[in-house]
C-alpha cells in the first residue's frame, strides 16, 4: 500500500495513511462524532506520540490501557471522547494481533469477493456494517483493494462518481462535496423524526 490520500488534509497524516494499513483502519476506528480531517489526522498523532514513524498492532495492543488513554488524551486530545476511542483502538489492534498477527493488511489481501471482505470487516471491534462499508469503499476507490463485486458489497458506497464519504475525498473540493451530502442527509433525518412526532 503506497497511495496519496487526502483524509487529514495534513500531507504528513496523509502520507501515514496511504501507506499504513493500519493506520487507515485507525483513522476509520477515529471517524465517528468528530470531523473528519480530525479524526484522520489522529493515527500520524498517535505514532508522533509513540516516538514512531508507523503504528505497531503488537505495540498498542501491549500497551498498559490508563498510560495509552492519557496518551491520546494529551492536547491536542486524538478525539473528542479520548478514554473510550483509545480502549478502542486498543481491542482493534488486540484483535489483529491474534488473528492476523498483527498484520492489518491480511484483513483484506486474497480475499475473494466483496461479501467476504464486507464479512471479514464487520468482525473487526468497533466495526458496524456502515463503517465496514465505508471503509470497503475506500479500499476499492483509492487502495486499489477490488474483490470481485466489492462495489455491490459495499452498498451506496461503492457507487462510482458520489460523494457520500471518506472513500470519495480526493481533495478539498470532495472533501466539501461529502461535507455537504452529510449536512442534508442529517437534515432530511430531523425532517422525518419531526414529522414523524407531530
Amino acid at each position: 500500500m503506497d497511495v496519496t490520500l487526502h483524509l487529514a488534509q495534513d500531507p504528513e497524516a496523509d502520507a501515514l495513511l496511504g501507506r499504513s494499513p493500519l493506520a487507515a483502519l485507525v483513522g476509520m476506528l477515529l471517524d465517528q462524532q468528530v470531523p473528519m480531517e480530525w479524526a484522520f489526522k489522529g493515527p500520524r498523532t498517535i505514532a508522533d506520540r509513540l516516538g514512531a514513524d508507523d503504528l505497531d498492532a503488537h505495540e498498542i495492543a501491549a500497551q498498559d490501557p490508563e498510560a495509552f488513554a492519557a496518551l491520546l488524551s494529551e492536547k491536542p486530545a486524538v478525539h473528542r471522547y479520548p478514554g473510550s476511542m483509545a480502549k478502542r483502538i486498543q481491542q482493534l489492534c488486540q484483535y489483529l494481533v491474534e488473528h492476523h498477527d498483527g498484520d492489518a493488511s491480511a484483513v483484506w489481501e486474497g480475499i475473494g469477493t466483496g461479501t467476504e471482505l464486507l464479512a471479514r470487516l464487520e468482525e473487526l471491534p468497533g466495526f458496524g456494517k456502515q463503517k465496514a462499508q465505508i471503509f470497503l469503499a475506500l479500499l476499492g476507490k483509492q487502495l486499489g483493494v477490488r474483490p470481485t463485486g466489492w462495489q455491490q458489497a459495499a452498498g451506496a458506497y461503492g457507487e462510482s462518481g458520489s460523494f457520500r464519504s471518506v472513500a470519495d475525498i480526493t481533495g478539498p473540493e470532495s472533501l466539501a462535496k461529502v461535507r455537504a451530502h452529510k449536512q442534508e442527509m442529517k437534515a432530511a433525518a430531523k425532517a422525518r423524526k419531526q414529522a414523524s412526532g407531530s
